[in-house]
């Protein structure tokens, strides 16, 4: 009906009969009895006990509800937790690289020196590079220009409890001349001079002590370098394990390692292969 509302069918408090009426704006103001929606049907004792059974257990399960999302951290976080080990548990090992050291060390070319490293007890690898100039990242044919200031040294990691620096060096001075100043053989310049780089005061000490136990062994006095590490450049790959991989194709390898290789292993200083 035009401006008109229609009234729904209510139970009044007087318990009067339920009427439907049909308002329009035209009778009001008109007061109407208070009126109180109640269900058409009184509901029965069991049903209202089990009405406020199902309320209390409503009340009750809300807080748990709430509580759930810090349950839920505090058991992850107890999950992220080390779990206790046993006294006697076996300690997980150190990495067997940082159970190592570095050396790094030139005399001459490096084919010769890296083959010799390999052949000593407790080298774990041995890397070809360049070290000892200003020229960063240098290719093989920069260091033959002979301007780079680099030597070719090899980078010898090693187990410290297998094999000493003394030991190291040791074997580094009986595999070189180290009297001769930027030359070793027919190899001239000074890429292929004797050098000792350390990286560290004990390593320092150790070449130091190295060269003089050396010297009475040589006529002319030894004239390695001595200096801190400042930069190690590995070579390309063609140059890394080169005589292992090309003892039987390469003259140089045949005519002037083989030979050396055989004097080291006749001394006892290294193994065979």
């Amino acid at each position: 009906m035009e401006h008109g509302v229609e009234a729904t069918s209510v139970q009044l408090v007087n318990h009067r009969p339920a009427v439907a009426c049909r308002l329009n704006t035209s009778l009001w103001p008109l007061t109407l009895p208070r009126v109180r929606l109640r269900p058409l049907t009184r509901p029965t004792h069991r049903a209202a006990r089990v009405r406020r059974a199902s309320n209390m257990n409503r009340r009750n399960f809300l807080p748990l509800v709430a509580a759930l999302p810090a349950l839920a951290t505090t058991m992850n976080a107890a999950d992220a937790k080390p779990k206790d080990t046993p006294k006697d548990a076996a300690k997980p090992s150190t990495d067997a690289k940082a159970a190592t050291e570095k050396l790094v060390v030139g005399g001459g070319c490096f084919w010769c020196t890296e083959a010799v490293m390999q052949r000593v007890n407790g080298v774990k690898k041995v890397v070809s590079g360049y070290s000892g100039g200003h020229v960063v990242n240098p290719t093989y044919e920069q260091i033959c220009t002979k301007t780079t200031g680099h030597a070719e040294v090899i980078q010898i990691e090693f187990d410290p409890k297998q094999a000493t620096l003394a030991t190291l060096l040791e074997v580094f001075f009986a595999a070189h001349d180290p009297t001769t100043l930027n030359r070793q053989g027919a190899d001239s310049g000074p890429q292929y001079r004797s050098c000792i780089f350390y990286a560290n005061d004990a390593q320092k000490l150790a070449a130091e002590e190295g060269k003089k136990k050396a010297q009475p062994g040589w006529k002319d006095p030894i004239v390695t370098e001595i200096a801190a590490l400042k930069n190690f450049y590995a070579a390309e790959t063609e140059h890394q394990n080169f005589f292992n991989l090309n003892w039987n194709r390469n003259g140089y390898c045949s005519a002037v390692i083989v030979p050396k290789l055989r004097k080291l292993i006749k001394e006892g200083k290294i193994r065979e292969n």
